[in-house]
């Protein structure tokens, strides 16, 4: 074998004869395999020994291109070019250093003229497929991509980037139809299924969506992709049983995955099955610390069953994961509030609003917690707040009321009062309850009497 004989002479030192194809062949097996220095030193020594070897020197610019060392590497085929003009390999390393300069067009042009030199022709419709991709030219690069498959049925790598190209232009019913096609001369395809099932998925076609992964596993029944969207296509249905089912076996296909676990666990969760819920969730958590979603799924289960305790340490596992989402910390001053632990759920609100959440929700909690810890004037300063933000709301309107006069100004209060009982008279019993000395003073009664009557 020429690699181990070459490896041997590395080891020794010495200097062993190789022809140029067994130099080729050492040089492709480690750039294959990633190991570039030592492609280099085979390189290195094949021009030594063959310094008139095209193919050699071709690798040579294969690997400049690779470390970025542009110019010598467009030196070198200026080089080449002039004793192979026609070389196919420097029209395809011309086009590649033109494409790292973003210069797509040109690499295009390259690729192009190359076509009346080529005996075949799929590598270089590739090429100029993924080029036309950088240049979000979707058309192009698909009609591209078309002719690779005309030629080789089974080059599944050009029909992903097709079926790519009609999503990009979200144009599923023509990805839809060419599938169809497609699937008409090879029927045994499980790729094109499994596309042609995402196809109809987008479209909100389950069932059509349903058949297609159907094929698709039959065809390839270990195919894990295949019962990964047979599994969502059944959960769209409503048939949570068998999307279970169809889940449980990609995990005994593969190595299991917190998404999996976390897909099980919703269906329990539909199937009004908690506790189960709980445990695949718990597996999802296990199997990835670090995925917040499962976090945030272990607290709303536990949150739905009143187990406030348990919802506190898994949403702060959740926050310790993603301190800026709104949503967490939303989750967080409800527990708190549930468990009254009131200081808690004020930096839990605060937060929400420092992090641009801006709800009405959010103000009114806030600001009755703070009313309810004797925090008058902090309670009046998020009030005064959520005015600006929404100005015609009676929420906020009948606790201003209420703050001012528990602050002494009488007639701030009253202005609001009337504010709040023009936009929504029969809202006024939040005053009895989050304020009843206020409800009980004689000129609030005789206001909301007054407005009563009116009504009336």
């Amino acid at each position: 074998m020429p690699i181990s004989k070459f490896e041997s002479m590395l080891k020794t030192n010495e200097v062993y004869f190789f022809d140029a194809v067994e130099f080729e062949t050492i040089i492709e097996h480690y750039l294959n395999t990633g190991k570039q220095s030592l492609a280099k030193k085979a390189v290195k020594l094949g021009l030594e020994q063959h310094p008139s070897s095209i193919q050699l020197k071709l690798m040579k610019v294969e690997i400049l291109i690779f470390e970025e060392e542009l110019h010598q590497a467009i030196k070198m085929l200026s080089n080449i070019e002039a004793v192979e003009p026609h070389n196919e390999e420097v029209f395809i390393q011309k086009a590649i250093i033109l494409s790292k300069k973003k210069k797509h067009h040109e690499a295009i042009a390259i690729l192009k003229e190359s076509l009346q030199y080529i005996e075949d022709p799929s590598d270089i419709w590739s090429m100029i497929g993924m080029e036309y991709l950088y240049l979000d030219d979707f058309e192009n690069a698909r009609l591209n991509f078309a002719k690779c498959i005309e030629v080789d049925y089974e080059d599944y790598s050009s029909l992903y980037n097709i079926v790519y190209c009609f999503d990009m232009e979200d144009s599923h019913e023509e990805a839809i139809s060419f599938l169809n096609s497609y699937l008409d001369k090879n029927p045994y395809c499980e790729v094109a299924w499994h596309q042609l099932g995402k196809q109809y998925f987008e479209l909100g076609m389950y069932k059509e969506a349903l058949t297609a992964f159907d094929y698709a596993v039959l065809i390839d029944d270990i195919f894990v992709g295949g019962y990964l969207e047979k599994a969502k296509a059944l959960e769209k249905l409503k048939r949570y049983d068998e999307a279970i089912e169809n889940y449980l076996v990609t995990l005994e296909l593969d190595d299991p995955t917190a998404y999996a676990y976390i897909r099980i666990g919703e269906c329990y969760e539909k199937l009004e099955n908690t506790q189960t819920a709980i445990h695949f969730y718990k597996k999802a958590v296990h199997e990835d610390p670090l995925l917040d979603r499962g976090w945030i799924l272990l607290t709303n289960a536990c949150y739905n069953q009143e187990n406030y305790q348990k919802a506190l340490y898994y949403i702060n596992k959740a926050i310790q994961i993603d301190e800026a989402n709104v949503l967490y910390w939303r989750r967080y001053g409800d527990i708190n509030l549930k468990l009254n632990f009131y200081e808690e759920s004020v930096k839990a609100f605060k937060n929400c609003l420092s992090l641009g959440d801006r709800e009405i929700e959010i103000y009114v909690a806030l600001a009755d917690i703070l009313l309810f810890l004797g925090e008058f004037t902090e309670a009046l300063k998020i009030l005064i707040q959520a005015k600006r933000m929404y100005k015609e709301f009676a929420e906020v309107e009948y606790r201003l009321c209420g703050l001012f006069m528990i602050l002494g100004k009488e007639a701030y209060s009253i202005t609001h009062l009337k504010n709040a009982l023009t936009i929504d008279f029969e809202y006024h019993i939040i005053i009895r309850e989050l304020y009843p000395t206020v409800f009980e003073n004689k000129q609030i009664q005789q206001i909301i009497s007054s407005y009563d009557k009116a009504v009336q």
